[in-house]
């Protein structure tokens, strides 16, 4: 489904991804590891369009992608949830979700992938009128991935979505990323927790100082003995 081939992405002036080359299936949860400063949010941005590459190509059903603006790589089907969530702080929960569904304005089904929302995240159907600024960071990060459902897509991006939530909402996360994977959604999912990415994906990319290190199915990483002394503390 997506395939990115040789990307090189420069950040701020540096090189922040070099010659990086991954494959997702349909279907598959991928998971992208590494520690902090690898370039795992660069690649995801370079997929996005938020970034774009210095050479390399990335193409999605078979067609190109990089070049494009960001709004028509999410019209192509690709759904992005950033590191820093970047939701309408003083907006409703109900708005950012319509907001989220914005392709699909005049639409008498414009707000279908509610019932997919509520049945992943029931607390949200609670929370509608509140401001986004006041939910908890696990709730602003389910209204994050909800928002980005909105838009119908066939690959749903996250990049660290375990980011500044509280230890006992990361598993409901994670589980959720599951459940939508089984709605028939592929998912590529940054983290640095890659003992817990490692548990849903199928499988994995470890990126180090900008470079793809090692890949394999996800029980291949997790039992590499390398990986589990250096990323995983066994």
């Amino acid at each position: 489904m997506l395939s990115v081939h040789e990307v090189t992405t420069a950040y701020q002036g540096l090189v922040a991804i070099s010659a990086v080359s991954i494959e997702v299936g349909k279907g598959e949860i991928v998971c992208v590891a590494g520690a902090n400063g690898a370039g795992k949010s660069t690649l995801l941005k370079s997929i996005a369009g938020a970034e774009r590459p210095r050479s390399g190509t990335v193409t999605f059903d078979g067609e190109r992608l990089d070049g494009l603006a960001q709004h028509v790589i999410t019209s192509r089907g690709i759904a992005y949830v950033p590191e820093n969530r970047r939701l309408f702080p003083r907006l409703s929960v109900r708005d950012n979700l319509r907001l989220g569904s914005y392709l699909f304005r005049g639409q008498a089904d414009r707000d279908q992938p509610l019932d997919l929302v509520f049945q992943l995240f029931p607390r949200l159907s609670e929370r509608l009128d509140q401001r986004a600024e006041t939910l908890s960071g696990g709730e602003q990060q389910m209204l994050a991935i909800s928002r980005a459902l909105m838009t119908r897509p066939r690959l749903l991006m996250l990049d660290e979505p375990s980011q500044g939530i509280m230890p006992k909402l990361v598993d409901e996360i994670f589980q959720a990323v599951k459940r939508i994977r089984d709605t028939g959604m592929t998912v590529l999912i940054v983290e640095q927790r890659m003992a817990e990415c490692l548990e849903i994906a199928d499988r994995a990319y470890i990126l180090q100082t900008g470079r793809v290190l090692m890949q394999g199915s996800a029980a291949e990483i997790r039992s590499n003995p390398d990986v589990r002394k250096a990323y995983l503390g066994l």
